[in-house]
């Protein structure tokens, strides 16, 4: 008993470390919204926050649209996760589950695009954009992200071991299509999963800087990250004004994570105790 108390005590106290690590930028960053740049610099670092916050908080909204910029990532960033969730889902049940020509070789290619760097697909990406006139528009955004090699992978996976091969061979005999098995029997089984996956591309959406910075040009359709950038000018960096935007920026997340974060981490550990 005492050698099994031992580890958890210093079980406990690794994770008390790790999540203090976790959590303080995010209250450094704080700090720094409500003090002002010098506090970035001082050293030892400021850890107590100051009274400045709504100040800058108020110059974050009148310097640039930074109401609308949220509402363009909640758009693009909302639009990728469900098409994460549901597109990911189809592809992955057709790898998993239906037998065609090229099945294998067309799943080793869009795995092996994971390999890939992103920066390496922007220029090809940018010339099909800009030759269907979507530059500065938000579909310029979305439609790109919609699905991704990983999303087909994981939910790939998922598929192949949730879901047996004799539960779609009597969906078939009672005259269920193709469609109708996956819609209403194979999702429902992995909507978990699928969950997990349209949070991940709603957070790598609403993270995402490259791609918006290069195909935005007007301030009215600017994501939350590029309004971020748009406070700061090419001389003089106002960290403190730069940290509030940084910071009103993740509150979404945030508040997110508090509503679905329990879900979230329940269709994680789904998938991790699976067969």
């Amino acid at each position: 008993m005492k050698k099994a108390d031992r580890v958890r005590w210093w079980t406990y106290l690794l994770l008390a470390v790790a999540t203090l690590a976790c959590v303080f930028p995010l209250y450094w960053m704080f700090v720094v919204a409500t003090t002002d740049t010098a506090a970035a610099t001082r050293m030892p670092p400021e850890i107590i926050p100051g009274g400045n916050f709504f100040h800058l908080a108020g110059l974050v909204f009148t310097t640039v649209p930074f109401v609308r910029s949220i509402i363009n990532s909640v758009i693009v960033a909302g639009s990728i996760g469900v098409g994460h969730a549901v597109l990911c889902s189809l592809a992955g049940f057709a790898f998993a589950k239906l037998r065609f020509r090229g099945r294998n070789a067309l799943f080793l290619v869009v795995v092996l695009t994971m390999t890939v760097p992103t920066q390496l697909a922007v220029i090809p990406q940018y010339m099909i954009i800009s030759s269907l006139g979507w530059v500065d528009t938000l579909q310029a955004l979305i439609v790109p992200g919609l699905a991704s090699a990983f999303g087909i992978f994981w939910m790939r996976q998922h598929l192949s071991t949730t879901i047996s091969d004799e539960i779609l061979q009597a969906a078939r005999i009672d005259g269920a299509t193709t469609w109708q098995i996956f819609w209403r029997i194979a999702f429902p089984l992995v909507r978990p999963a699928a969950f997990v996956l349209g949070l991940l591309g709603f957070v790598t959406a609403w993270n995402d800087f490259l791609w918006p910075f290069i195909v935005l040009k007007s301030p009215e359709m600017y994501t939350a990250q590029i309004a971020i950038k748009a406070l700061q000018n090419n001389y003089v960096v106002d960290l403190g004004l730069a940290m509030s935007g940084s910071f009103l920026a993740t509150l979404p997340l945030l508040v997110l994570f508090v509503f679905v974060g329990r879900r979230m981490v329940a269709g994680i550990m789904d998938g991790a105790f699976k067969g």
